[in-house]
């Protein structure tokens, strides 16, 4: 790997780390402060149902009940200039558990695609899944 390569792939981890201490935040304390995270045209998916743009996506996530998320897994890289015209884009993998309000707690998976936008980070692309235990999983 060479040197610029190296650089982009230690400022992808330390961008994931950070990016992702301030979205779990919001969205378990400041979900009124979370669609400042999205593009304007930023795409949400939550458990299949898809929401486009930034105010849209805020009303999602306000309306769903309150949470408590522990990430326990993270990976991020960055995308290739070539499939992003040279805009700085990373793609960012985390996966822990989560509870919503009375609910049990749940294991969950989030990939977000984030692209510099001056010197801020946007969400360009939220694919947020809650995952089935494997003792709940049927199989034929």
């Amino acid at each position: 790997m060479d040197d610029a390569m190296r650089l982009k792939v230690e400022q992808c981890s330390r961008t994931a780390e950070d990016f992702t201490k301030l979205y779990y935040s919001s969205v378990d304390k400041r979900r009124h402060q979370l669609g400042k995270l999205y593009l304007d045209n930023g795409l949400l998916v939550w458990n299949g149902c898809g929401v486009t743009n930034r105010d849209a996506i805020q009303k999602y996530i306000l309306d769903l009940p309150a949470s408590e998320h522990n990430l326990q897994v993270l990976d991020a890289q960055p995308v290739v200039d070539d499939a992003v015209s040279g805009q700085l884009t990373f793609l960012i993998s985390a996966a822990g558990t989560v509870k919503f309000q009375d609910n049990p707690m749940r294991p969950f998976q989030q990939n977000f695609i984030i692209t510099a936008q001056g010197d801020k980070w946007k969400i360009a692309s939220d694919c947020y899944r809650l995952q089935d235990s494997l003792s709940t999983v049927k199989s034929d």
